[in-house]
């Protein structure tokens, strides 16, 4: 059974899109890069043939994690958020109480995780900790440097 992740509209269509375009582009390239290693002769000394088998393989394990990846999707609307407390796809403006310094990020799925976007993944040491907290709550986060303390300064959609 796949597990169930939610998504903005945007991450969803580009996780159907990288599908779209394995299916439809890579696979016909590896077929073509198979053929062509296959007519250069002996398999079994065929280096080149092995490398596209090799290769055809690994595009077809990326199909399967992004088919099962896609079948546990749901669809987050934004609109219908509760922003008493931290969510899926809340924006959560933090501040660090040991420097003070402050930060906004968006609690989002694995596959739309882009920390230079401001986006976290909830799955994160840090979107697991401010997870259910509530504006005025301070998170205590286990990191690898030791624990860091957040303060919910603000939560929206």
């Amino acid at each position: 059974m796949s597990k169930v992740s939610y998504y903005t509209p945007e991450g969803l269509k580009k996780l159907r899109d990288e599908l779209q375009q394995l299916k439809d582009v890579e696979r016909v390239k590896a077929s073509k890069a198979i053929a062509e290693a296959r007519d250069k002769g002996d398999l079994s000394e065929n280096a080149e043939y092995d490398a596209a088998k090799e290769a055809q393989g690994m595009l077809e394990m990326r199909i399967s994690k992004l088919e099962e990846t896609l079948s546990g999707a749901r669809l987050m609307d934004d609109s219908q958020l509760d922003t008493s407390k931290v969510l899926v796809l809340s924006h959560v403006k933090i501040k660090n109480q040991a420097n003070g310094m402050e930060m906004t990020y968006s609690l989002v799925a694995d596959g739309e995780a882009d920390l230079a976007a401001g986006k976290i993944s909830v799955n994160s040491p840090i979107g697991k900790g401010l997870l259910g907290k509530r504006v005025g709550d301070i998170a205590e986060i286990q990191v690898p440097n030791g624990v860091i303390k957040f303060e919910i300064l603000e939560i929206s959609r």
